[in-house]
């Protein structure tokens, strides 16, 4: 029988700049009334210059580590889900390595947009599973105000910059990590991307000053596509994991538009005490959206022992995925700062 493999500790991290909408008000033409209506949004939180993706991410790993009781020395394995790594190579995953000191871990990112955190949640489980570590450190980090264009309206007001962390490792049989679903649209890849900066476009005269470094969206596709996906993967999860709607004690979706949320919730019945929402506050911090959200909850008491969990994102690529856990961590209450 595969080892039980749940999350020990989490944490998170979030810059202390805020940005709210009625200082984007001042920035592009849009209007808080507008933002907050059609996504939920109110304020962001957003790097200074000097701060980078690894900067977030060894902040929510030192909390983490701190809830799961452990060291840095004792990580077996690092994984950063991000698209906005500090440097090409090394990748950002080696960077927090030496930070942290862990010494004995391998590392690396991973690539999956929005839905990193749970692509890296099944990979790392694989490896505690087949016994080959013991520790897994895995994040959700990202810097997406590098990314964003601010003179651009449409996508400038989405995104906000945020790190969250958990320790996976073994936990008593029966808990843990019960199902994953996870999935690829590649076709729709140009629905949601940064064009320019890799081997296909790399940084030219002419990738610079035709914007080509900042995000892209076609922003109603993807929200027909994440609407789709996101009711359909949890509901993959929930049968594969053998439970029914009616055993979801708390749902921690991607945090990307407060409408998107909605439909989740009126496709599974649930009431909003059963939902994780934090997008008022941080906005759209893509890999980091979710493990920041599952925090807090975790934090302010919303989490306990033998809980059914759903977390559930969609991202560029385009990704989904969605994972069923049931609580294995000891029961934590304290600030989320």
């Amino acid at each position: 029988m595969s080892k039980a493999v749940g999350i020990l500790g989490t944490g998170a991290c979030v810059p202390n700049k805020v940005l709210t909408n009625f200082d984007l008000e001042k920035i592009v033409d849009t209007s808080d009334e507008w933002i907050v209506s059609r996504t939920g949004i109110r304020e962001r939180r957003i790097t200074t210059d000097e701060e980078a993706t690894s900067d977030l991410a060894y902040q929510a790993a030192q909390k983490a580590l701190e809830a799961a009781g452990i060291t840095a020395d004792q990580l077996d394995l690092i994984i950063v889900a991000t698209v906005t790594p500090d440097t090409s190579f090394p990748s950002t995953a080696n960077i927090l390595q030496d930070r942290l000191g862990a010494k004995k871990a391998a590392a690396f990112d991973l690539a999956a947009a929005c839905t990193g955190f749970l692509y890296g949640l099944a990979t790392a489980t694989q490896f505690i599973q087949n016994g080959l570590y013991r520790y897994v450190l895995v994040i959700g980090a990202e810097c997406l105000s590098k990314v964003v264009n601010w003179s651009d309206r449409n996508t400038c007001v989405l995104f906000g910059d945020g790190a969250g962390a958990a320790v996976l490792g073994q936990v008593e049989e029966g808990y843990g990590f019960l199902s994953f679903d996870l999935g690829s649209d590649g076709s729709g890849g140009d629905l949601l991307k940064v064009p320019a900066g890799g081997s296909r476009l790399p940084a030219t005269e002419h990738t610079i000053a035709n914007d080509l470094h900042y995000v892209s969206m076609a922003g109603s596709e993807v929200f027909k596509f994440a609407v789709r996906v996101m009711g359909n993967s949890a509901e993959a999860a929930i049968q594969k994991a053998g439970l029914s709607k009616e055993d979801i004690d708390l749902l921690v979706p991607h945090q990307a538009n407060m409408r998107i949320i909605d439909a989740a919730v009126k496709r599974f019945g649930l009431s909003m005490d059963k939902v994780v929402v934090n997008l008022d506050r941080y906005g759209n911090m893509s890999s980091a959206s979710i493990p920041i959200a599952l925090d807090e909850a975790v934090r302010t008491g919303r989490v306990n022992k033998g809980d059914h969990l759903v977390l559930v994102g969609f991202g560029g690529g385009l990704t989904w995925g969605a994972t069923v856990m049931k609580w294995a961590a000891k029961e934590r209450r304290e600030s989320h700062e």
